[in-house]
């Protein structure tokens, strides 16, 4: 697929493998996997190495995915692993799933919710937080269960207000331990 003026393109119906680094982009505005790996690393504090092992792929415009494995690029697949990221946006933006899989790692940006904060997020609702003092934008909620933080999904905070981006797929109610 071309995009119009012969450059390769993005093919939405189709996973291509991130290229490595910028010197091996074909399709113009697509992450690369040294971008991926800096990003969770930067803003997150998740070890680049932690995605040892796993290949990036985008299908349709800026829906990152990792997949525990090797294939050879393009795949033309429905699912390939599991979304990571959306990158095509002003902001790039963690998935929950992701979040889940791999926020118990992130030592920066990652909001510690109280029994009641992580129940209400857990269910979609936003909250006003004023307490937070670190970086806006998209971050990790976490709560505490047996001692240790445990990712419950992504939200957005903005002007002392966490708002859920939890997918209604994801909501859940869990019960208020600190009660």
């Amino acid at each position: 697929m071309t995009d119009g003026e012969g450059a390769p393109g993005n093919d939405g119906g189709q996973f291509d493998r991130l290229p490595a680094d910028a010197a091996e982009r074909e399709v113009a505005g697509r992450a690369t996997r040294a971008a991926v790996l800096d990003w969770w690393a930067e803003r997150f504090g998740i070890p680049p190495e932690t995605f040892d092992g796993h290949t990036f792929w985008e299908k349709g415009k800026g829906k990152i995915w990792a997949f525990a494995g090797d294939l050879p690029s393009p795949q033309e697949r429905e699912g390939l692993g599991m979304t990571v990221l959306r990158t095509r946006q002003e902001h790039w933006k963690p998935t929950t799933t992701a979040a889940r899989r791999w926020g118990h790692l992130a030592t920066r940006n990652a909001i510690e919710l109280s029994p009641g904060e992580a129940a209400a997020f857990a269910a979609g609702h936003d909250q006003e937080l004023p307490t937070w003092d670190g970086d806006w934008g998209y971050l990790i909620a976490t709560h505490a269960l047996a001692g240790e933080q445990v990712p419950v999904g992504v939200g957005l905070y903005l002007h002392g207000e966490l708002r859920s981006v939890v997918p209604k797929g994801y909501r859940e109610e869990l019960p208020d331990l600190g009660r």
